[in-house]
């Protein structure tokens, strides 16, 4: 089975990465040249269009930023749709907003072209072991071809509904995991403060209703302030404010998911978009010389 990836950033890298050590054959493309190089020296091959990568692909995987990139790769000059055969298959792993995802797909599907939408949980570590968690939106017999591409890089893997439910859902993912990032880190300001010893507090709490994946790895992150990337402060932001955009539309109330995005803001307009969710002890560091917590 030939694979073609678009976009070959921190999370398309990884996953191209293990697709290669699964022994497929995979071609990509990304106007970063840098980034392509990494994945040929770990087996794929280079396209130099992202419709050349797409021609003859069985499937075509997306890891991009944003609906308009995500738009172009498929449907501008020289993108996926000018290169994949009718009755191809294009599995967006991107987390762009439900709406969009169910128009990009019907237009995919106007062309003959099925349309998975799949974003992902567990970050680029996760990728790289073939551990992700993936939610899925799409047609029922999409959901199986897409199946066998993605066992390779996820071990959990659940069809949520028609296309956009996937990316519904990993809004949800999101609103969890940014809530409990900022909480995470907030306890760790306030264990500082109060002179307790923060790195016994994760197998002190190991078990009980506090407990959590981010609570054991993040804590002694934010303690050592270690901002190595897993991950992107302004990619959080995007996620919120599009949970945030959904919960206008249902008049749903979201105070905390509100704040949350707000704080994630004022880090990326500060200089750290781009800096991974270790950095939200930043936030502490600022309030607090400003004398402005609350």
């Amino acid at each position: 089975m030939t694979l073609a990836l678009i976009g070959a950033g921190a999370m398309g890298g990884a996953i191209g990465s293990r697709f290669c050590a699964t022994g497929q054959p995979l071609r990509v493309f990304d106007p970063d040249a840098e980034k392509v190089a990494a994945l040929v020296a770990a087996g794929a091959e280079a396209s130099p269009t992202a419709a050349a990568a797409a021609n003859g692909a069985e499937a075509v995987i997306l890891s991009l930023n944003s609906p308009r990139i995500v738009e172009a790769a498929v449907f501008g000059a020289d993108g996926v749709a000018e290169g994949l055969a009718a009755g191809g298959l294009i599995i967006d792993m991107s987390s762009i907003d439900p709406a969009a995802t169910r128009d990009l797909a019907k237009r995919a599907a106007d062309q003959g072209i099925a349309w998975v939408d799949s974003p992902l949980s567990g970050g680029a570590p996760k990728a790289r072991t073939g551990e992700l968690t993936l939610m899925l939106g799409g047609d029922d017999a999409d959901i199986g071809r897409a199946r066998k591409v993605l066992e390779h890089v996820a071990s959990n893997i659940t069809h949520m509904g028609p296309a956009g439910a996937g990316q519904a859902t990993k809004l949800i993912n999101q609103v969890l995991c940014g809530l409990n990032f900022l909480a995470v880190a907030e306890a760790t300001a306030l264990a500082e403060a109060a002179g307790i010893a923060v790195e016994r507090i994760p197998s002190a709490l190991r078990g009980g209703r506090a407990d959590s994946a981010i609570l054991q790895e993040y804590m002694p992150r934010f303690a050592a302030r270690d901002y190595r990337r897993t991950g992107r402060i302004d990619n959080m932001v995007k996620d919120l404010d599009g949970a945030l955009a959904v919960a206008r539309q249902t008049t749903t109330p979201m105070p905390l998911t509100s704040a949350c995005a707000d704080v994630h803001r004022m880090l990326t307009r500060a200089g750290l978009g781009a800096e991974d969710q270790a950095a939200l002890m930043e936030y502490f560091n600022m309030t607090h010389s400003n004398s402005k917590v609350t």
